[in-house]
């Protein structure tokens, strides 16, 4: 009987010693050691979804692991961003974040899951200038002549946006604040029936996307007053930024960025992290990218979080001036 305790308690010390061992082991395996996921908090096929797959393709051999974009669109982001903070912070999940899901929400919803500190920004990937479009045949030729208009007319020239809360819209009603003027917002389904709206004659003006505009500015349908990026956009040239135009502290991009559970791992972040912005400084990744219309990204993760904080301020006091709010 004493022989055989002794040889259950060997046994078990021969088994707790192989799960300790199994254990170091796997606790010094290299990360990554398994495939990443992508969290898209959109369509497949749309804006976020295109650079998210560029992305991957270039991120799998650089990593030497497969890289599955996952999408989840809905609620404004804030389903793919819930998806993220479910998933273990280890580094095999991120979240291809944006403006909306990442500064707009925060002020924008009075009751949201989530907060700034739940998250780890690793870097910006693309941003999309804004530009400021009237009706090609409209008489207002300039920032100035609209500006006018606007005191002249309190409150009954329109601007269109893809929908309330999008950067659309709170780039109109920064616009409205930044030079005290009034206008009534016309909120539709999406970019390309706002943009109709204002081919139409519907509405007077548009801070519509660049890409979602620029056919028709080059097809003599809608007049580009400005466009709200820091610099002029090769794409056009001759029009000035908002700065040039007469408007100060006014350089709006729409950006997409990576983020991670900010409890992943320090040494797991910074390994992801400088991969992502090898991955972004790819001279292919960078063609691909201005060819979508935007500006590649890929700033340190120190700047990157910078951007995050000084845009949810931004739209946090244009929110609270505007009375916007979506839940």
């Amino acid at each position: 009987m004493l022989a055989k305790t002794h040889l259950a308690r060997f046994a078990a010390c021969v088994l707790f010693a192989a799960s300790a061992l199994a254990g170091a082991a796997q606790a010094q395996t290299p990360w990554p050691a398994r495939p990443l996921t992508i969290i898209v908090p959109g369509a497949p096929g749309g804006t976020t979804d295109i650079p998210a797959r560029v992305i991957g393709q270039k991120l799998s051999p650089l990593l030497g692991q497969p890289v599955i974009v996952d999408n989840k669109p809905g609620g404004g982001g804030i389903l793919g961003t819930q998806a993220l903070l479910r998933a273990p912070a280890d580094g095999y999940t991120l979240l291809l974040g944006n403006t909306g899901s990442h500064a707009i929400n925060y002020s924008a919803y009075k009751q949201l899951s989530y907060k700034p500190r739940d998250f780890l920004p690793l870097t910006d990937v693309i941003s999309f200038p804004n530009v400021l479009v009237v009706n090609a045949q409209s008489p207002i030729k300039s920032v100035a002549e609209l500006i006018a208009e606007l005191k002249n007319n309190p409150g009954k020239l329109s601007f269109a946006s893809a929908g309330i809360g999008q950067t659309t819209h709170l780039t109109g009603e920064l616009f409205t604040l930044r030079t005290q003027t009034q206008a009534i917002h016309v909120p539709y389904r999406g970019a390309t029936p706002a943009t109709t709206s204002v081919l139409s004659g519907e509405t007077t003006f548009m801070f519509d996307n660049l890409v979602q505009s620029l056919v028709h500015i080059r097809a003599g349908k809608l007049r580009a007053l400005a466009v709200t990026s820091g610099q002029r956009q090769p794409d056009l040239p001759d029009v000035p930024t908002m700065a040039e135009a007469g408007v100060n502290d006014f350089v709006v991009n729409g950006w997409l960025g990576f983020f991670v559970a900010a409890d992943t791992p320090p040494p797991i972040a910074a390994k992801l992290g400088d991969s992502l912005i090898k991955v972004l400084k790819d001279p292919d990744v960078v063609k691909r990218f201005t060819e979508l219309g935007g500006i590649p990204g890929g700033q340190p993760q120190a700047a990157f979080a910078e951007l995050v904080e000084r845009d949810r301020e931004r739209w946090a006091e244009t929110i609270k001036a505007s009375n916007v709010q979506l839940d």
